[in-house]
Formats: C-alpha cells, sequence, structure tokens
C-alpha cells in the first residue's frame, strides 16, 4: 500500500511541475500588453477586496428595537408606542433598510431561491404598512400574497392541533400547579401582569419574542417538550411565542393589532379551575374525595392536627368570555384548538363574575400554513432574536 501511494504521489509531483513550466511559457509567449493588462486587472482587484474588508457596517436599527414599544411598560403586541429614539417604529426607512440588509445576508449565505415574496414585501413595506385596511394592519412586518382571514380552521395546521388537544391534561396539570401560587398577595415569579383597561391579564412566558425563559419552562418541562414536538412552531424569531393567558373576571383587553401576518396564533382553551379550601383533620377525606372522581388534594399542613385542603371544583367554560378577530366573536371550547390571525384587529374579554373564575388559554404562535419553508428558514435569520 505505501509503494503504490508513493509512485502516485510521483505522478503528481510530475503533474504539477509540468503544469507550472507550461503556465511559465505562456507567460512568456504571451503579448507584453496582454500580461499589463492582467497585472492591472489583478491589482484592481486587490485593492478593491481591501477597500470592501475596511468598511464599516452601517449602523441600521436592531430589529428587537419594534419590540421595545411592547417592553416598555410590559405589554406585548404593540400596546405601547415605542419611546426609544432609534425604534424602528418611529422610522419605518432605517427598518426598511436593515431589513434588506439581513435579507441581503442571507441570500449571500445561501439563495436567493423562493425569496421573491419575500424581497417584494421588504422593498414595499413602508406602503403596505401605511395603506393596508384598518380591519388588518401588523405593526412590524407585512408578507404579500398571503391569503388573509380571522380565523382558520382546524385543518390549516392539523397535526399540531390534534397534537395541542391529545395533550391539553398535562398543559393543564402543570398549570394547576403554578396557579397554586397565586393564593400569596404578591405577583409569583415568572408571571407577568400586562396593562388593561379593567381587570387584570396574566401571563406565563415559556417563548418570550423567539427566546426560551429557561426559569419558566424548568416549572414546566412537559408543556415545553411539547412545544418541540410541534412541526410547525416559531421558535426562532422574534414573532414565536408560548405562553399561558390568565384574564381574571372584568377584564377588557385593549383592541389592537399583532406584529405580523407571517404567524397563525393557537389558543388551547378554555382552561378554567375554580379553587376552594376545605379544613380537614387529616389527609383520609382527601382520598376519599379523589375516589369520588375530583382531582387529588393539595395539602397545606396549618398545625399537627388540622391541615387545609385546596380542592378545585371543576372544570368548565366561563360565561362571558369572548374574542373578537377582525369584528368576528368567537367563544373558546375547553381542551380545543382556536386559530386566528392576530394581525387583524382584535380583542378579547371577560365579562363573568368573580364566582366564574379566571378564563386560562395556552397560547403558542404557529407558521401561517402558506409561507413556504424556505421563506420560513430566511425569515428565521432576518428577524433572528438580537439582529
Amino acid at each position: 500500500m505505501s509503494l503504490e501511494w508513493l509512485v502516485a504521489w510521483g505522478w503528481s509531483l510530475d503533474g504539477l511541475r509540468d503544469c507550472v513550466a507550461t503556465g511559465i511559457q505562456s507567460v512568456r509567449d504571451c503579448d507584453s500588453t496582454a500580461v499589463v493588462t492582467v497585472a492591472c486587472l489583478l491589482v484592481l482587484f486587490v485593492w478593491y477586496c481591501y477597500h470592501v474588508g475596511r468598511e464599516q457596517p452601517r449602523p441600521y436599527a436592531s430589529v428587537n428595537a419594534l419590540m421595545q414599544g411592547a417592553e416598555a411598560r410590559g405589554l406585548q403586541n404593540g400596546l405601547a408606542p415605542c419611546p426609544a429614539p432609534e425604534c424602528a417604529r418611529r422610522s419605518p426607512e432605517g427598518f426598511n433598510h436593515k431589513l434588506y440588509h439581513n435579507l441581503q445576508e442571507y441570500a449571500k449565505r445561501y439563495s436567493w431561491s423562493g425569496m421573491g415574496r419575500i424581497h417584494k414585501g421588504v422593498r414595499e413595506q413602508g406602503r403596505y404598512l401605511s395603506s393596508r385596511p384598518s380591519i388588518q394592519k401588523p405593526e412590524v412586518f407585512f408578507l404579500p400574497d398571503l391569503p388573509t382571514t380571522p380565523y382558520f380552521s382546524r385543518d390549516a395546521q392539523r397535526h399540531d392541533v390534534e397534537l395541542l388537544e391529545r395533550n391539553f391534561q398535562t398543559v393543564l396539570c402543570e398549570f394547576e400547579a403554578l396557579y397554586r401560587a397565586f393564593s400569596n398577595c404578591s405577583l409569583p415569579q415568572g408571571w407577568r401582569l400586562n396593562s388593561t383597561p379593567s381587570g387584570e391579564w396574566f401571563t406565563f412566558y415559556l417563548v418570550n419574542q423567539g427566546v426560551c425563559v429557561p426559569r419558566n419552562c424548568r416549572k414546566c418541562p412537559r408543556t415545553y417538550r411539547l412545544l418541540g414536538s410541534l412541526r410547525t412552531c416559531i421558535g426562532n424569531n422574534v414573532f414565536g411565542n408560548a405562553c399561558i393567558s390568565v384574564l381574571s373576571p372584568g377584564t377588557v383587553i385593549t383592541e389592537h393589532y399583532g406584529p405580523t401576518n407571517i404567524r397563525i396564533r393557537c389558543h388551547l382553551g378554555t382552561l378554567q379551575t375554580l379553587f376552594t379550601e376545605h379544613v380537614v383533620p387529616s389527609a383520609e377525606p382527601c382520598r376519599e374525595l379523589a375516589l369520588e372522581g375530583r382531582h387529588p388534594c393539595w395539602l397545606r399542613v396549618e398545625s399537627r392536627t388540622t391541615q387545609a385542603t385546596v380542592i378545585p371544583r371543576g372544570l368548565k367554560t366561563p360565561s362571558g368570555c369572548e374574542l373578537v378577530v377582525g369584528g368576528e366573536p368567537q367563544c373558546w371550547a375547553e381542551g380545543r384548538c382556536l386559530l386566528f390571525d392576530d394581525s387583524f384587529l382584535h380583542t378579547a374579554f371577560h365579562e363573568g363574575s368573580a364566582e366564574d373564575g379566571p378564563r386560562v388559554v395556552f397560547m403558542v404562535d404557529l407558521w401561517h400554513p402558506n409561507v413556504a419553508a424556505a421563506e420560513r428558514q430566511a425569515l428565521d435569520f432576518i428577524f433572528a432574536p438580537g439582529r
């Protein structure tokens, strides 16, 4: 084997020597004018590479600046105006340049193939956002030529819808464990209180604007693993969120538009648990209640002889709860998914009584079914968190 390798190596050296000799002879035979021309082109090429390499990147506004307005006062989806001077919402032209720069960078690394619709959208983004009808007006990015409808059927993302519904009890159990913390007066760790005209709206994020929230995910490990099983979950760009959303009775969310039309928002709802406290002398009654079909008891020891037991009274859909998208009202159903395009003007409210308890949904952002795979990859790159 070694001898064969040496022979092959010798032939390779001979071939290289012949190639170099041939090249030198060709240069000698060339006209001097041709040699000077080639030398000039080489010098120009070296100068161009040096000039491009030493250029400083242009100071584009960050994509994440678009979301600063929503974060400024703990709000989501642009419910608050952007106060930062560098925020792209206050300078659409600068943001369009940033989008185009990101698109060009993606195309250089990968390909322009399949980028026609995104290129068209980036090129005309300012016009699209300013001329959209008032019923649908995404605040950040509009992808043209997508079918528009306030609500989508289950068939739009059938695999993920069925997977979420099959795991309804998993989400419910982890939510109940989280919700027990609300027995204290202060806001539990991981929960966020959003501003509303009336009532209280709490959110518990597992993924917030494309970024995993590790502390929260550790509290809901099975729900977080469920997200990884979804085929169309948006998890790699700033338009992707996954959270538990809780509306207390009397809450109204201000009408607003979502940031983009490239996603559809999925609500797995309605989860609604009524809590009461029973004081029992031992854990024995808890086992009896569990045998009757009620949820296993949560025990909190009050003394050596007395225990306070918190027992869910049951699950039902609260009355007076509605989601209104594009002027069309819909109600949630327990353990069922509701799909809608949140780039339409939308609101939600819970007009039930205190006895009805909170309205709870598990919210996940999924890709719009008409966004192609190549476009998803490009949009993940263009709107990557931190760009």
